[in-house]
């Protein structure tokens, strides 16, 4: 199961703001060794020291400490879905914990014209690799997804 820590939550932020850990270090009035013990989650910052590290990354304190349970409780379901009980399962509503989005685009996002496009995408690895149903979609996404994080970068 994957979590994210106060450490990976703190290494984030810092890189997001584009400070080293000698600048934060410097800032907070603590020796980079301090940071980084914080990020490798060795040791935990007190309230004081996390506090600071909010405003210098500009976020709030509960985002920074937040440990993602949301994805712990998606991660459950997942885990304990199968084959028979996957269909029973509103993945819509699971993930729009995460990603509202999820709960809202439906009202909004002309869905008839987007499905037609993907319905060809679907078809057309369904005829080219000879993918059943699910497998074509399972591509599709993953390939949705890469593509998407490599148009981040």
């Amino acid at each position: 199961m994957i979590v994210m820590s106060l450490g990976n939550n703190l290494v984030k932020a810092r890189k997001k703001k584009g400070l080293s850990q000698e600048e934060v270090s410097f800032k907070l009035n603590v020796s980079r060794q301090t940071i980084s013990k914080w990020e490798l989650d060795e040791t935990i910052p007190d309230i004081y020291a996390s506090n600071k590290l909010a405003k210098l990354y500009n976020v709030k304190l509960e985002e920074l400490v937040e440990n993602n349970s949301d994805m712990q409780e998606i991660e459950e379901i997942i885990k304990n879905t199968n084959e028979e009980n996957q269909a029973k399962v509103d993945w819509t509503k699971a993930w729009s914990k995460k990603y509202p989005v999820l709960g809202t685009y439906q009202k909004v996002v002309d869905i008839p014209t987007y499905a037609k496009e993907i319905r060809k995408l679907l078809e057309s690895l369904k005829d080219e690799y000879q993918y059943n149903d699910l497998d074509a979609m399972l591509v599709l996404k993953d390939i949705l997804a890469h593509e998407w994080k490599n148009n981040k970068k």
